[in-house]
């Protein structure tokens, strides 16, 4: 049997899952595109994250992906200009509140972005410049806690507004506008 696999640009708003049992009418990835039968989100964004989605029919690319062995990158709006120390904390390790316990993330990347992306307006307004000054940062990590990159802008004291996925391992989010879906031959995780 083949296998698909799809590369997605998850809008705000949508929840990762396909089908949603609680009563509270949700936005599903089913409404973005006529998927296969079978496939299934690798790993998840947040109802109110934004970027890269890999979708797959195949279980066994998805235990990959979701493994240590795989980076992903996030690009991370924050409430105020972040500076260099706040940077430096969240690359050695910063405490954040895991399943009702403090857990220390591990080591990773990151780096301030001198630039604002171009990932177009989100879905829902995030705030106007009365609020403040927002800068960008890259933040790498090889973990996935429930919602760690928002916990670690925040440990650090600058909260994320807006969080979006560009990479998982070598693949990109380049050019895919919100709910734009392309399939590909495979992921070509091969050299991660």
């Amino acid at each position: 049997m083949s296998h698909h696999h799809f590369i997605l640009h998850k809008p705000y708003g949508f929840l990762s899952q396909f089908i949603y049992e609680l009563k509270r009418r949700k936005r599903l990835l089913g409404e973005l595109y006529d998927f296969p039968e079978g496939t299934m989100a690798i790993g998840r964004l947040d109802e109110d994250s934004e970027g890269l989605l890999l979708l797959t029919t195949d279980g066994k690319m998805s235990e990959l992906v979701r493994s240590k062995k795989v980076e992903k990158e996030y690009y991370v709006q924050v409430d105020g200009v972040i500076t260099q120390e706040a940077i430096d904390e969240i690359k050695k390790g910063v405490l954040i509140g895991f399943n009702g316990k403090k857990y220390l993330t591990k080591p990773c990347k990151a780096q301030l972005l001198e630039e604002i992306p171009d990932f177009g307006p989100r879905g829902k307004k995030i705030r106007d410049e009365r609020h403040g000054p927002t800068s960008w940062a890259a933040i790498t990590i090889r973990e996935g806690k429930f919602r760690q990159v928002r916990k670690m802008t925040s440990a650090v004291g600058f909260p994320t507004l807006r969080l979006v996925r560009v990479r998982v391992g070598n693949v990109y989010l380049d050019h895919l506008q919100a709910g734009e879906v392309k399939e590909v031959e495979d992921f070509n995780l091969n050299d991660i």
